[in-house]
C-alpha cells in the first residue's frame, strides 16, 4: 500500500474504534466481491505449495459446488471439481507459473497469473455474475422514480486540513438511496458552503449528478439506488488561530464523521461529538471524532481552536507599499493606462481561480501517491505565495469579491 492509503487504513480504524462495535458494524461496508475476483492472496493456512479456488456467485453467501476448476501450470493443465463450500483445492504443486479458470454459465472467469507457492498456499475467488441479480437492477433501473428521501451515509466525513493563514475543508459525502428504484427528494438536494469559503471545487471522483456554482453545491436527482459519492473542498481564512465551521446539509446525517490534521496545540469541540482520540498516520497525527446522527435541518457545528496564526497586517503592508509605488510610478510617469480597472479585476480573479485549482491538484495527486515528492513542499509553497499576493492585491486595490463573500474581509 502507498503511504497515502495506509494513512487513510488507519484513519478509518480509529474511527471504527472511536464509533464503537454497533456503529462500526452498520458502517462497515463489504467490498464487491467482483473487485477481488482471481486476485491470489497468500496464506499460512494451507500447507505448503497448495493453492485453493473458491468459486461463487454473485456474493459470499452462493458457493458454486460440483464445479470443474481448471489450474494452469506452466501450460499442464489439472482439473478439480469443487466440494459444498465451492473450493477446489490444488496441491503438491512444481515450481512454475500457476493461473486458474473456470466457465459457469457460459461466462469465463479467469485468475491472475502468479507463481506456485514454495511456502504456504493461495486462497483466490473466482465470482461469477449473479444474472438474476443483474436483470432485477437492470428492471428497478429502468423504472420511472419515486419520490423518496436520501440520507448521508456512514462513510460521510468532513476533513480539516489547517494551513499558516487559511484552513481547507474537504466533504466526502456518501449520499445513500436505500430504495431499490430511483428517488426524487421531495427537495432539491443542495447547499451553500460556509460564509468566507473561497474556491468551492467539486473534486475529482464525484459523481456526475453533482455541480458547484459559486459556494453553492448542488447534486441533481433522480438518485440511482445505492451510493452517489461527492466531494467538495473549500478554503476558509484563518483570522485569529481558531476555525468556526457551521454547515447544514438536505439530508439527515446517519453518523458524524470528522478528521482533523493536528496542527500545533489544535483542539477540536463540538456538541454534537461523543468520541474522540489523536491518531498519528503517515508522519502526521489527526484527531479522529464521531458522533451519532445529526437531523436534516440541524448545522452541524465545529470548532477547532489552539491553530497557529500569523498576523497578516506585516504582510498586507507591504503589499500596499508595493501597491503605492507602482501607482506613483504610473502617476508620475504619465503613462496611458493599460486597462481598465474592471478588465484587471476579472483578470487578478481568473489568476486566482487558475492558481486554486493548481492546489486543489497538487493535494489530491499528493493524497494519490501522484508526483514527485521532493517537489511537492516548494511547489506548494509557490502557490500558496501566488495565491497571498493575489488576494492581497484584491484587498487592497479593488475591494472586497462579490464573487467570494467575505474573502478579502
Amino acid at each position: 500500500m502507498t503511504d497515502r492509503l495506509m494513512m487513510r487504513v488507519a484513519l478509518w480504524l480509529a474511527l471504527v474504534t472511536i464509533l464503537g462495535g454497533a456503529t462500526a458494524s452498520a458502517q462497515f461496508q463489504m467490498p464487491d466481491p467482483k473487485e477481488m475476483s482471481g486476485i491470489p492472496r497468500p496464506v499460512t493456512d494451507l500447507p505448503d505449495r497448495t493453492v485453493s479456488v473458491r468459486v461463487i456467485r454473485g456474493d459470499l453467501s452462493r458457493n458454486i459446488a460440483n464445479q470443474e476448476v481448471q489450474l494452469t501450470i506452466d501450460g499442464k493443465p489439472r482439473t478439480v471439481k469443487t466440494d459444498e463450500n465451492g473450493r477446489a483445492e490444488f496441491s503438491g504443486l512444481p515450481s512454475g507459473t500457476v493461473k486458474a479458470a473456470t466457465t459457469v454459465d457460459g461466462e469465463r472467469l479467469e485468475s491472475q497469473e502468479f507463481p506456485a507457492p514454495e511456502r504456504g498456499g493461495i486462497r483466490l475467488m473466482l465470482v461469477a455474475t449473479d444474472k438474476e441479480k443483474e436483470a432485477q437492477a437492470a428492471r428497478d433501473a429502468a423504472a420511472p422514480a419515486v419520490t423518496g428521501n436520501v440520507i448521508l451515509g456512514g462513510e460521510t466525513r468532513i476533513v480539516i486540513e489547517p494551513d499558516d493563514d487559511s484552513v481547507r475543508v474537504f466533504y466526502l459525502l456518501d449520499i445513500q438511496n436505500t430504495a431499490r428504484t430511483k428517488v426524487n427528494p421531495e427537495t432539491p438536494f443542495q447547499f451553500d458552503a460556509p460564509t468566507g469559503a473561497g474556491g468551492v471545487t467539486l473534486m475529482e471522483g464525484s459523481s456526475p449528478l453533482a455541480s458547484v456554482t459559486g459556494p453553492r453545491v448542488r447534486v441533481n436527482g433522480p438518485f440511482p439506488s445505492g451510493t452517489t459519492f461527492v466531494q467538495i473542498g473549500y478554503v476558509l481564512p484563518l483570522k485569529n488561530g481558531t476555525l468556526e465551521l457551521t454547515q447544514p446539509f438536505p439530508a439527515a446525517l446517519d453518523h458524524l464523521g470528522v478528521i482533523v490534521k493536528k496542527v500545533g496545540d489544535a483542539k477540536l469541540s463540538s456538541p454534537l461529538i461523543e468520541r474522540q482520540q489523536d491518531m498519528p498516520a503517515g508522519g502526521d497525527v489527526y484527531i479522529a471524532a464521531a458522533g451519532g446522527g445529526v437531523p436534516v435541518g440541524k448545522p452541524v457545528t465545529l470548532t477547532v481552536s489552539g491553530l497557529p496564526h500569523h498576523s497578516s497586517a506585516p504582510r498586507n503592508i507591504a503589499i500596499a507599499v508595493a501597491v503605492l509605488v507602482i501607482v506613483a510610478g504610473v502617476w508620475f510617469g504619465r503613462a496611458p493606462a493599460q486597462g481598465s480597472p474592471a478588465a484587471e479585476r476579472k483578470e487578478l480573479i481568473a489568476r486566482r481561480e487558475r492558481l486554486f485549482h493548481d492546489l486543489v491538484r497538487l493535494e489530491t495527486d499528493r493524497r494519490r501517491g501522484k508526483g514527485d515528492a521532493s517537489r511537492y513542499r516548494a511547489r506548494r509553497e509557490e502557490l500558496v505565495s501566488a495565491l497571498e499576493h493575489v488576494y492581497g492585491v484584491l484587498d487592497t486595490s479593488h475591494g472586497p469579491d462579490p464573487g467570494r463573500p467575505g474573502l478579502a474581509a
